[in-house]
């Protein structure tokens, strides 16, 4: 983190897990990871007024997930039909003429793929499913090796960045960001569940009156906001904290299920579940958590009260960008008129 620049600053908080534990079959696991096409429209809009300050929980790389490079995932608020219209092309046509058939998809994903090099580096990619799109899972061998040649960025852990904020004689605060931005995937289920250190910086954004914007599986991270962490890393837990009751959108339990009988997390032959849903978990965490019965529905939800911007799906990342440009734009131009 270098404090050359006069360049705002927005803080990229990615998941780091990348072993999604199953309930059924019993003991067993997949690799996952986080999805960029989450990410890529937030890296796309600032990245040439901002610098951007990466952190893990735990300051290990993250796994991009090679799930989130199938082509209909970069279908934007049409990605329910695109998705639908690839996995029937899969079946029918090799990956070269699929491809052919979706230029402006290929054509997305090769932008978020040139954003994710630039400003991430290197970082594993998580193994081909049996599930996984052919399509999608073609391109691993070649994203592999285009990423292990980059230079490895660093990732803060979210511990280092409390205590840098909490250190009098650093010149680092987490009051500088403009804003904070989570991806999904499934990998926030892993590290960002009940963490008491993702709760602390979630208190500590809202302090310092930096906005929160999390999509996908990502708002799961609002299960976190029970806990302080102090400065001696004493942990202390508050039901009623000052996120409780927020309003907030995720994956609703029943497009969970969707994927998990049929798409890349289903184990062949068995029956394929997870421990729990994000969208239960919210609930039972006190969370107003609003969700759509058609699960490829675009649903953004601001809260200002709590701030805290959540969306439910990579579907939604466009206008999620943008309903988080309008607060950054907002909150400076209030700054200019004080």
């Amino acid at each position: 983190m270098t404090n050359d620049s006069t360049r705002p600053k927005a803080l990229i908080v990615v998941s780091s897990g990348s072993q999604l534990p199953l309930t059924k079959p019993e003991g067993r696991s997949i690799n996952i990871g986080w999805f960029l096409v989450e990410l890529a429209a937030v890296l796309a809009q600032y990245e040439d007024t901002h610098d951007f300050v990466l952190a893990t929980p735990d300051g290990k790389l993250p796994t991009l997930d090679i799930n989130g490079m199938a082509l209909g995932m970069h279908g934007g608020a049409d990605l329910g039909p695109a998705s639908v219209r690839v996995a029937m092309q899969n079946e029918q046509y090799s990956v070269e003429k699929v491809r052919e058939e979706n230029p402006e998809l290929v054509a997305r994903r090769d932008t978020e793929l040139a954003l994710l090099r630039r400003h991430l580096g290197r970082m594993p990619v998580s193994q081909v499913l049996p599930n996984t799109d052919k399509e999608g899972g073609s391109i691993r061998e070649e994203l592999v090796a285009s990423l292990e040649a980059l230079p490895e960025q660093k990732w803060y852990s979210i511990e280092e960045l409390l205590a840098r904020h909490r250190d009098g004689t650093d010149d680092f605060s987490l009051a500088d960001f403009d804003f904070m931005h989570a991806p999904g995937g499934h990998a926030p289920m892993i590290d960002f569940h009940d963490n008491p250190v993702v709760g602390e910086l979630l208190h500590q954004l809202r302090e310092n009156d930096v906005p929160s914007s999390l999509i996908c599986h990502a708002p799961v991270a609002m299960t976190a906001a029970k806990y302080r962490v102090d400065a001696d890393g004493k942990v202390s837990i508050n039901e009623d904290h000052a996120f409780k009751g927020a309003n907030i959108t995720t994956v609703p339990d029943y497009g969970e299920l969707q994927i998990l009988d049929g798409g890349y997390p289903k184990i062949p032959g068995e029956e394929t579940r997870l421990a729990f849903f994000v969208d239960v978990a919210l609930k039972d965490a006190g969370y107003k958590v609003d969700v759509t019965l058609n699960p490829a529905e675009v649903k953004v939800i601001r809260d200002d009260t709590h701030g805290v911007l959540t969306g439910n799906g990579p579907h939604a990342i466009d206008e999620q960008t943008a309903r988080l440009n309008e607060i950054v734009q907002r909150r400076k131009s209030v700054a200019a008129r004080s």
